[in-house]
C-alpha cells in the first residue's frame, strides 16, 4: 500500500504540473482572433482538396468551399487521386451546378515519378500545389470539411493582420453516434496535450503542428522551405508541414473551430479505431522505445489516479492506515484534476460534463488502439490513407 500511495502521489503531481503549466493545453479558448481591419487588399487563394474515393463527400463539402464570402480571387482544386467510386465526376458536377464565380478545376492524379517514395496523401497534395496557379496563399483542406461561408476570410484576415506564415484550425469531428461521444473528444484532447495550441503559436517554441482539415499557408513561406518535397514520406502529414513552416521560423497559429466541420460519419468502434491506429505508432517515431514509455505514461496518469482512489477507499473502510489514506486522497486529487480538464472539451462538444470522470477508460481505449497501431506496422499493414498503403 505504500507504494501505492507513493505513487499515486506522483500522479497526481504530474497532473498539477499539466494543468497549470502544460500550455493550457485543456483549454479550448484558443479561438481564431478578430483583426482590429480587414486587408485592404485581398491577396489571391487557392485551396487544394486531396480526395481519394470521396463522392459521397464532396457533394456535401464542396459546395461550402465554392460558396466562401471570401473578397479576393478564389480557386478550388480538386485532385483525384486514383479514385475508383467516380470522385472526379462528382466534382466535375459539383463545379457545373454550383452557382458562383468561383473557379473550379479537377485535377487527375498521377503515380509519383519513378525513385522517389511519397505518402500518398501528401503527393496528392503535392501535385496540386503544382498546378495551381500563382497565388498569396495556398489553403490545404480535406475532402470530408465543411466551411462556413465566412470562415477564409477571417483565415486570410488573421493570417495578414498577425503576419502569420500557417493558421490552421482543428475541425470540429462528428459525434452523432455513441461511440463518436466516447473517442472523439477525448481524439482533440489527447491531441492538443502532445501538442499544446498556444504553445504552437509562441516563436522560438519547438512545440509544432498543425491540423489537416484547414491549413492556410503564406506560399512565399512554403516555397523558401522547399515546397512538399522536405516532407514527402511523412505520414502525419499536418504535424510534419507545422514543423517544417516553424522550423524556418514562420510563424504559425492553430486553434479550435466550430465553423470549421467534419462531415465524415465514424458509426462504429471499428472505423474510430482505424482512425486512431492507422497513424498513431508513427506518431511515435516508430519507436518500440516510444511506444513503451508512452502506453507506461498513459497507465500512470490515467489509469492508476481512479485505481488508488478505489483501492485507498476499500483499505480505509477495512481500516487501513495511513498510507491507504494517502492512496485514498492522492488517486482521488488525480482523478479530479484530470475530470476538470476534461471538461472544456466535453462543453465544446456539447457533451454532458458526467462524461469526464470516464476518461480513464477511454485513455485504456487508447492504449489498446496505440498497442495496435504498433502490431500492424509489424505486421506490414503501415499506415494508410483511403485504403492504400501510404508510401508508394
Amino acid at each position: 500500500m505504500l507504494a501505492l500511495s507513493i505513487a499515486c502521489t506522483a500522479a497526481a503531481v504530474a497532473w498539477v504540473y499539466l494543468v497549470a503549466a502544460h500550455g493550457g493545453f485543456w483549454r479550448t479558448s484558443q479561438r481564431l482572433p478578430r483583426v482590429a481591419a480587414e486587408p485592404r487588399a485581398w491577396p489571391d487563394v487557392v485551396t487544394v482538396v486531396p480526395a481519394r474515393n470521396e463522392a459521397a463527400m464532396l457533394p456535401v463539402t464542396l459546395p461550402t468551399l465554392l460558396g466562401q464570402d471570401y473578397p479576393g480571387a478564389l480557386t478550388v482544386l480538386v485532385v483525384d487521386d486514383g479514385s475508383t467510386d467516380g470522385t472526379g465526376d462528382a466534382a466535375a458536377w459539383i463545379a457545373c451546378s454550383v452557382q458562383g464565380h468561383r473557379a473550379l478545376r479537377v485535377i487527375p492524379g498521377i503515380p509519383p515519378p519513378a525513385g522517389e517514395r511519397w505518402a500518398g496523401k501528401v503527393w496528392a497534395m503535392a501535385q496540386g500545389l503544382r498546378a495551381a496557379c500563382p497565388s498569396d496563399y495556398v489553403v490545404f483542406t480535406d475532402a470530408d470539411i465543411a466551411w462556413e461561408a465566412h470562415m477564409l476570410r477571417r483565415l486570410v484576415a488573421a493570417a495578414e493582420g498577425d503576419d502569420r506564415d500557417l493558421v490552421s484550425q482543428m475541425a470540429l469531428l462528428r459525434t452523432a453516434t455513441g461511440w463518436e461521444r466516447v473517442v472523439v473528444p477525448a481524439f482533440v484532447y489527447f491531441f492538443a496535450q502532445l501538442y499544446p495550441f498556444r504553445r504552437v503559436g509562441v516563436p522560438g517554441s519547438r512545440t509544432a503542428a498543425a491540423a489537416g482539415g484547414c491549413m492556410l499557408i503564406r506560399r512565399g513561406a512554403l516555397e523558401a522551405a522547399g515546397g512538399l518535397a522536405p516532407i514527402r514520406g511523412a505520414l502525419i502529414d499536418d504535424v510534419a508541414l507545422g514543423r517544417l513552416i516553424k522550423g524556418q521560423r514562420g510563424r504559425t497559429w492553430l486553434g479550435l473551430s466550430r465553423q470549421v466541420v467534419s462531415v465524415r460519419p465514424y458509426p462504429g468502434l471499428a472505423s474510430l479505431w482505424q482512425m486512431v491506429a492507422r497513424s498513431a505508432y508513427t506518431q511515435l517515431r516508430l519507436s518500440p522505445v516510444v511506444l513503451a514509455g508512452t502506453l507506461l505514461g498513459l497507465l500512470f496518469l490515467y489509469a492508476l489516479p481512479p485505481a488508488g482512489a478505489i483501492t485507498g477507499l476499500v483499505a480505509v473502510l477495512a481500516g487501513g492506515d495511513g498510507a491507504a489514506a494517502l492512496a485514498l486522497g492522492a488517486g482521488l486529487a488525480g482523478w479530479v484534476l484530470m475530470s476538470l480538464s476534461y471538461l472544456p472539451m466535453l462543453r465544446l462538444y456539447r457533451l454532458s460534463p458526467l462524461r469526464a470522470p470516464g476518461l480513464p477508460l477511454v485513455a485504456l481505449l487508447y492504449a489498446a488502439m496505440t498497442a495496435d497501431s504498433a502490431r500492424r506496422h509489424y505486421a506490414g499493414r503501415g499506415a494508410e490513407w483511403r485504403g492504400r498503403v501510404n508510401l508508394r
